[in-house]
């Protein structure tokens, strides 16, 4: 015996609740899931720029010890005292100031600007309004 229209409607759209529901259930899991993963991923970066900021520390007092070692090395060549830290001094202030004169050239430049995407841009421009008067 065939159902009523009634209890048709009835089912279907029970049916259309339950699917509404469960639709709901998985969005709401699958942003749970989606939080979980990104929490975990964040906590691997954490740990991962602690350890980077952990080796540049140790790498300056390594690069301390490195020139402590060289004006050593330099004042038993030249039998004096100060002579090796006077030379690794001029040899780090040269190399701050070449440092800073490369950054000032590849920084004065100005803001950056997309000429090309600019250029691109007007093209188009004028090839939409020339194509609109003939």
């Amino acid at each position: 015996m065939p159902a009523e229209p009634g209890e048709r409607s009835d089912s279907l759209a029970a049916a259309v609740t339950e699917v509404s529901e469960k639709l709901g259930l998985l969005v709401r899991e699958e942003i749970e899931l989606a939080k979980a993963e990104m929490s975990t991923k964040l906590t691997g970066l954490a740990r991962g720029a602690a350890a980077v900021a952990i080796g540049a520390v140790l790498g300056v007092f390594a690069l301390i010890y490195v020139f402590l070692t060289i004006a050593s090395g330099l004042n038993q060549i030249t039998g004096t005292l100060w002579i090796g830290f006077a030379i690794v001094m001029v040899l780090l202030l040269a190399l701050t100031f070449g440092a800073f004169f490369f950054a000032w050239r590849k920084l004065r430049v100005g803001a950056p600007t997309p000429v090309l995407a600019i250029d691109e841009a007007k093209k188009i421009k004028a090839t939409v309004q020339s194509g609109g008067e003939s």
